[in-house]
C-alpha cells in the first residue's frame, strides 16, 4: 500500500497501543471514507472493525478495500449504540467524527466506547475547540452548538473550551492530552485557524 495518510495523529495513538502489547483488536467509530485509517492499523497486524453511519462513506471505504485487497470490517452503525457485546476490544477510536454531534450526544457516545472497550484499554478521542476560527459561525443551536454549511448542507458542530470535555471521561484517565492548533485553508481558500483537543484515555 502506498497511501499517505491525513489522519496523522493516529500513528501517536498506535504507538501508544504498540506499548500497551494487548490483544491488537480494535474498533474505529466513523469509520468510512476514501481513506479508511483502519488500514494503518491492518499494516500492523491488529484486527479491524469499524462502524459508520453514512452509506457513501461506507461505499468509499469498500472501493480503498477492492483497490488493496483488504478487508477492515467497516459496517453500517452509530456510535451512540455500538453493535458490540461489552469489553470486546482493547482499543478503539473516532477520529475529527464526534463533534459533529450534539454534547448530549457526545456523552453517551464515550460511555459506549466505555462499555465496548477491555479494562486496561486504550481510546483516542478528538474534540473541535473554542481556538478554531469557525466556533461561532453559523445557527447557534445551544451553547458552543451551530449549524454550519458543509457541501450544500448545515451539519451541526460542537465546540469545546479546553478541560470541558473531560467531563464526559467517567471510567478512563486521561493518558495523553493536546491543545492542538493549526493553520488550514476553506474549501474557498482562504486562511482559517482550526483548533482541536486530542485525547488518550485508558480505562480504569
Amino acid at each position: 500500500m502506498k497511501e499517505v495518510f491525513r489522519q496523522t495523529q493516529l500513528y501517536t495513538f498506535l504507538l501508544y497501543c504498540e506499548r500497551y502489547q494487548l490483544n491488537k483488536k480494535v474498533l474505529d467509530c466513523g469509520a468510512g471514507g476514501d481513506l479508511p485509517p483502519l488500514a494503518i492499523f491492518k499494516e500492523q497486524g491488529y484486527e479491524t472493525f469499524g462502524i459508520e453511519i453514512s452509506d457513501e462513506q461506507i461505499r468509499r471505504s469498500k472501493e480503498f478495500e477492492e483497490k488493496y485487497h483488504m478487508n477492515l470490517n467497516i459496517k453500517k452503525g452509530n456510535m451512540m449504540n455500538i453493535p458490540f457485546e461489552d469489553e470486546v476490544f482493547s482499543y478503539v477510536y473516532s477520529y475529527n467524527s464526534i463533534f459533529h454531534m450534539s454534547k448530549d450526544d457526545i456523552r453517551k457516545v464515550l460511555e459506549e466506547i466505555c462499555r465496548v472497550l477491555k479494562k486496561g484499554g486504550l481510546t483516542f478521542v478528538n474534540f473541535a475547540s473554542i481556538n478554531d476560527d469557525r466556533a461561532t459561525i453559523g445557527e447557534k443551536v445551544r451553547e458552543g452548538e451551530y449549524l454550519q454549511e458543509e457541501l450544500g448542507e448545515k451539519i451541526l458542530h460542537s465546540y469545546f473550551d479546553i478541560n470541558e470535555a473531560e467531563e464526559y471521561f467517567k471510567g478512563f484517565k486521561v493518558i495523553y492530552k493536546e491543545n492542538r492548533i493549526r493553520s488550514g485553508y476553506r474549501r474557498d481558500g482562504l486562511k482559517i485557524q482550526k483548533g482541536y483537543i486530542d485525547y488518550i484515555l485508558e480505562k480504569i
